[in-house]
């Protein structure tokens, strides 16, 4: 009996340990079961210490228990970061000697969201940061990371991301149509959704491709696109005599840097250029992950000055225009959103500048910074979102593969 004492509340604890970090991590499904077996075996241990222990004993008893479940809760938060990325990969079934049809494929890789709370793009990163070396996240503080995650999605609901990037391929794929190119085939990839890019690859040779040109829809060289060019270099696709090409990034595009200009004069209204703030918000990252991935930080900041050299040039007032970051980096939106209001402007413009389709940050993370500026009430702040299916981006995108394209006919 005496062991059994002891016994009945750290396994309890235990088990509030491992629970807990389910209720925090899982699908929003299943988070009112878990989050009632936490609080029942929480009020189990406590119950079991309060009747069975007294003095020293019960101090000592507290402790274990804190022990084993922290214990539980390291057990379980471990169990949730090994987990395997369920994403399917379609056999490779052309043979080497094929030549394939002729035609090329044209890979769209973007980020990638999924519409539902799903942390597997998460678990990836945090498991790819901790094989570099490069600092991020506690352990402990992951579950909570993910956690902050799901209940981002719970407030917007679901993330219109993988649907804008649909809407932005078949836009680009009608472009080429437009122009003349009835052979390109076009499949759309995602970093952190499905397909993953080596899938489509896989599918594009499968399907007779011999040229793929992967277009890489980020703003700037980073951690993301050498993630999905690691996953389509291990394919070793030089082996089937089908050369691959990257577009590279949209960091340098002066017609994706336009679009802003437009955008933001097709949302004056009746307010002169001279009275109108915008603010380009860049995503940001960590300062130790600028020592990995400088060009992250450098060509975000490049971009963004060209956008408000751009802005100038078109009529918008020098001192009305700024930049902010969403994380990681100072200043924050709400800062410089009341530096516009105390300095006389009468409407603010604000983009989300390094996403390229509708997000979690676009759609919640970045309007709910801008909304904890002090400002009158009935001041307007008009949120002008990510890229987006407009005409520009897709002719940026386009200008890129058409680059790539060149060097196919004359390679």
């Amino acid at each position: 009996m005496e062991i059994l004492k002891w016994l009945v509340p750290l396994l309890l604890s235990f088990s509030f340990g491992l629970l807990y970090v389910q209720f925090l991590t899982c699908h929003p499904l299943k988070m009112s079961r878990y989050l009632l077996a936490a609080t029942l075996a929480f009020v189990a241990a406590v119950v079991s210490l309060a009747v069975g222990f007294r003095g020293w004993e019960l101090l000592l008893a507290i402790l274990l228990a804190l022990a084993s479940a922290l214990a539980g809760y390291i057990l379980m938060t471990r169990r949730v970061l090994s987990r395997e990325d369920p994403r399917p990969i379609p056999e490779l079934t052309r043979s080497k000697e094929d030549p394939g049809l002729g035609h090329t494929a044209v890979i769209y890789f973007a980020h990638g969201e999924p519409e539902t709370y799903d942390p597997i793009g998460w678990i990836n990163q945090f498991n790819e940061f901790d094989e570099q070396g490069i600092p991020f996240v506690p352990l402990v503080a992951r579950p909570y990371f993910l956690h902050r995650l799901r209940r981002g999605y719970l407030r917007i609901g679901k993330s219109d991301h993988r649907k804008t990037h649909q809407r932005m391929l078949n836009s680009l794929e009608t472009a080429f149509r437009v122009a003349g190119d009835q052979t390109t085939r076009f499949y759309l990839s995602f970093l952190d959704d499905n397909p993953r890019p080596d899938a489509a690859v896989i599918q594009a040779l499968n399907d007779g491709a011999s040229n793929i040109i992967v277009s890489e829809v980020f703003l700037t060289i980073s951690n993301h696109t050498a993630e999905g060019e690691e996953l389509i270099r291990e394919l070793a696709v030089e082996t089937h005599g089908v050369p691959i090409r990257y577009t590279g990034p949209l960091y340098d595009s002066g017609t994706l840097q336009s679009m802003f200009v437009q955008r933001a004069n097709q949302h004056l209204g009746d307010t002169d250029k001279s009275r109108v703030g915008i603010l380009l918000v860049g995503h940001g990252q960590p300062d130790e992950w600028d020592v990995e991935w400088a060009t992250e930080t450098e060509q975000e900041i490049g971009f963004r000055q060209e956008v408000l050299s751009r802005l100038e040039a078109d009529g918008f007032r020098k001192e009305n225009l700024s930049l902010a970051w969403m994380e990681f980096k100072e200043p924050k939106p709400a800062a410089k959103v009341e530096e516009f209001s105390r300095n006389g402007v009468e409407k603010v413009l604000f983009f989300s500048a390094a996403i390229s389709a509708d997000a979690m940050h676009s759609q919640h993370d970045v309007p709910a910074l801008v909304s904890k500026a002090r400002i009158p009430a009935g001041f307007p702040v008009i949120n002008l979102g990510a890229w987006n299916d407009d005409p520009l981006v897709i002719q940026a995108i386009k200008e890129k593969i058409d680059a790539q394209m060149a060097e196919v006919q004359t390679g």
